[in-house]
């Protein structure tokens, strides 16, 4: 059996049907329903059974534990970088996701789970070291704090145990997560409503639109999870991006450029005022990444993970035309 923690959520439900599509349907879901609007990820998966988040951890803690435990994907979190309840985040993310790595290492099974590319705050190397972690708010302390604990008990652990340190994600099945949901489907809701998109102005040194980030479609996502399931043997901290930095002005024409069925540069889409600007908000001052790209060495040797990564281009337009469908 495998566990998917958080697996009616964005990256959770796509890895369920990556396994689907794999053979593997005895899956079971752990997540909090409180919100049940996203169990539409759900449709049409083949899981084994349901268990709601705090009663699974009770039972871990209980040692009330699962029969033919295979492997854990831990994916569940507080994914709200904006949460200022940090006794809330720090026991949601740091200390749920110690008492599943005790007990993956207590059965001698691979724990595979979500680290954050947000443990690198505002510096501009992006390296699995600890030179370059810098947490700028609780959501990432609470992820880098657990990075820290693998890395200090690595020697001791029984288990495969891979952290993934995921950039800006985008794909269906995050619909759901409202404004912490990627770019992409922000633009997508602005166009179908309004008939343009709104970016923010210049930040940090960047021009209108111009902020960087390394923008990484889903599918990519669930392919390198599913490698390191298939390599038992390989542990460790790893980027998770496209090693691009791309700009949301890139973002927003690939978008416009799907459903419009236009092919247009930034330029004419302002031109046409179909991409507008507006004041950067002020509660993001000091805790904004203007510049992300991940450096993937560790993941293609360590990792040994080869398969190429789909541009904005190539994943936003996929993406435009699922949800257009």
């Amino acid at each position: 059996m495998i566990v998917v923690t958080g697996g009616v959520g964005f990256i959770g439900s796509n890895l369920v049907k990556a396994l689907n599509h794999q053979g593997m349907d005895n899956i079971l879901v752990v997540d909090d329903l409180s919100e049940g609007d996203k169990v539409g990820n759900l449709a049409g998966c083949d899981i084994v059974d349901f268990v709601d988040k705090q009663n699974f951890i009770q039972k871990i803690i209980a040692r009330d534990e699962f029969e033919g435990l295979d492997a854990i994907f831990h994916q569940g979190a507080c994914s709200d970088t904006m949460e200022s309840d940090g006794r809330y985040m720090m026991q949601t993310n740091y200390e749920y996701s110690k008492t599943l790595l005790e007990c993956a290492s207590n059965r001698s099974v691979p724990f595979i789970y979500a680290s954050s590319a947000s443990v690198y705050g505002d510096g501009d190397t992006f390296i699995e070291d600890p030179e370059f972690e810098k947490a700028l708010n609780v959501y990432a302390y609470s992820k880098l704090l657990f990075d820290r604990y693998v890395r200090r008990h690595q020697n001791s652990l029984e288990c495969q145990t891979v952290g993934l340190r995921y950039f800006n994600v985008y794909g269906p099945g995050e619909s759901h997560k409202g404004r912490m949901a990627s770019v992409a489907w922000h633009f997508f809701q602005q166009y179908d409503e309004q008939g343009y998109v709104n970016l923010f102005e210049g930040s940090g040194g960047y021009a209108d639109g111009e902020q960087l980030r390394d923008f990484v479609f889903i599918d990519d996502v669930t392919k390198i999870n599913m490698h390191f399931l298939s390599h038992p043997e390989i542990s460790g901290i790893f980027n998770v991006g496209t090693g691009r930095a791309q700009s949301f002005n890139e973002v927003a024409t690939a978008v416009l450029n799907t459903l419009s069925g236009e092919q247009r540069t930034i330029a004419e889409w302002v031109k046409k005022d179909m991409i507008r600007y507006i004041p950067f908000p002020g509660q993001l001052e000091g805790k904004y990444q203007s510049y992300t790209q991940a450096d993937l060495d560790n993941l293609t040797v360590q990792g040994e993970y080869s398969a190429p990564f789909a541009d904005v281009d190539a994943g936003v337009s996929a993406y435009m035309a699922s949800l257009k469908a």
